[in-house]
């Protein structure tokens, strides 16, 4: 048999909790840098409204909810500098926006339900109003629903008599630079509808920001 204090010993050593020494205490007691930030972020968003912040900002605020501990600075600037605006970081595939470092499939999924989100209310916004009045604003909402398409794609805005929009349907989809256009087929669709003005829509995939829009009456 063995020493028995010296078995008593060693079962001490081996159970006992090691003390942590104080280094490694001061590294589990200190914050990641970027939880001090998102609350400040957060309290200006509060205060000063959406206004008072660069879009990256904003992403960011998007991206806390998705990215719940990493910094999201970095990948905020890294998708605007990808793709240009908000509006079309929302817009991009979710294959474009896996090739963003720190963008993985999860968080690629989650910004196109923000996206779909963002279009019902953009199109909202645009719905029963004269079109004509708000250029500007028409083109944005075209951009970003359909800009980062990887595909060629005809889309049809139909117009009542007082340029206020009745429907905004997908015609055709095409290749990366070709859609196939059946005039028949948008007249028959106009007079479906009883539009008496369209807007044809279509996008450019090899220049992602070029959208081309031409108006047209029925009469």
């Amino acid at each position: 048999m063995g020493n028995t204090s010296d078995d008593d010993e060693r079962s001490f050593f081996s159970e006992a909790p090691m003390r942590p020494t104080a280094k490694a205490k001061a590294a589990v007691d200190e914050k990641p840098h970027y939880l001090g930030h998102r609350d400040r972020l957060r309290a200006r968003f509060a205060s000063a409204g959406p206004d008072a912040l660069p879009d990256y900002e904003l992403l960011e605020l998007l991206l806390f909810r998705l990215i719940p501990r990493a910094d999201t600075k970095p990948a905020a600037k890294a998708l605007l500098a990808r793709f240009g605006t908000l509006a079309e970081v929302l817009g991009a595939p979710v294959g474009l926006l896996q090739e963003v470092k720190g963008i993985g499939p999860t968080v690629a999924l989650d910004l196109k339900i923000v996206a779909a989100t963002a279009q019902r209310m953009a199109r909202g916004e645009v719905q029963g109003r004269e079109i004509l009045a708000s250029w500007t604003q028409l083109l944005a909402y075209c951009r970003s629903v359909m800009a980062f398409e990887e595909r060629e794609q005809f889309r049809i805005l139909f117009l009542d008599k007082k340029n206020a929009l009745i429907a905004d349907e997908v015609q055709q989809k095409g290749t990366v630079d070709h859609t196939p256009v059946y005039p028949r087929e948008v007249v028959r669709r106009a007079l479906e509808l009883s539009a008496t003005a369209i807007i044809l829509v279509h996008n450019h995939p090899s220049r992602p920001n070029f959208i081309t829009l031409d108006h047209a009456t029925t009469h």
